[in-house]
């Protein structure tokens, strides 16, 4: 019974791996569809925060109007593509006539389209780190406004990125000091006072807003200074 069991454990591992070398083309062409269509678009602001966002609640209406601003300075917008913030996002771009670009990835909840999207500038992945990669290569500039697990896990990789200088200096902000100063707070007293797992300057690479008025003027006042260009 044991033998019989291990072969069929080493049959389904070995169907298995034949599948996952297969799953190599299926990724290439999400990164090869990603990167054409995106080095096309310009410069570009991504703009990240929860799927569960209502219109008419503060962050969904502040996201709008710094979408809408972003635009009239120049920028395109890129979100993950479906509802709330996200959504948000592409609206504030879309009623400015500027560039709204959808990262859309297939979930089992939450995740569909926003009607906000350039037809040809939505993309549908069914890989994260794909999607990740196209955010954070095309951006120049990231806005984190108050989101959930998703938001954390693209917050604290755009932060990683930026802090190992894997690419150039980058604007990154987090939108809503009542949301955002309890894990400030945290960060500065576990990470960096208790353990010393950060550098003290790590959190400066970080700003914490609540207008659209700071956003336009230090993203401003950044590319005044720095060049726009992929960041690798």
């Amino acid at each position: 019974m044991k033998e019989q069991l291990t072969k069929i454990k080493l049959r389904d591992w070995t169907e298995t791996k034949a599948h996952s070398s297969w799953q190599i083309f299926k990724i290439m062409a999400e990164f090869v569809q990603g990167f054409e269509t995106l080095a096309k678009i310009g410069p570009c602001i991504s703009i990240f925060g929860s799927a569960r966002t209502q219109p008419g609640h503060k962050y969904y209406e502040l996201t709008v109007e710094i979408a809408r601003r972003l635009v009239e300075e120049g920028f395109g917008v890129i979100t993950g593509g479906g509802p709330g913030i996200m959504e948000a996002g592409n609206k504030g771009a879309n009623l400015a006539g500027g560039i709204s670009v959808g990262l859309n990835i297939d979930l089992p909840f939450e995740q569909h389209s926003n009607p906000y999207i350039a037809r040809d500038k939505t993309l549908n992945f069914d890989y994260f780190f794909v999607r990740k990669v196209m955010f954070t290569k095309y951006s120049q500039g990231f806005i984190m406004m108050p989101g959930g697990w998703g938001t954390m896990d693209e917050f604290f990789e755009v932060a990683t990125l930026i802090q190992t200088r894997k690419f150039t200096a980058t604007p990154m902000i987090c939108m809503g000091s009542t949301y955002w100063n309890g894990l400030f707070n945290w960060m500065r007293e576990a990470m960096l006072e208790g353990e010393g797992n950060i550098s003290p300057g790590d959190l400066e690479l970080i700003k914490i807003f609540d207008t659209a008025d700071e956003v336009v003027a230090y993203i401003r006042e950044f590319y005044t200074h720095n060049k726009l260009q992929p960041n690798f």
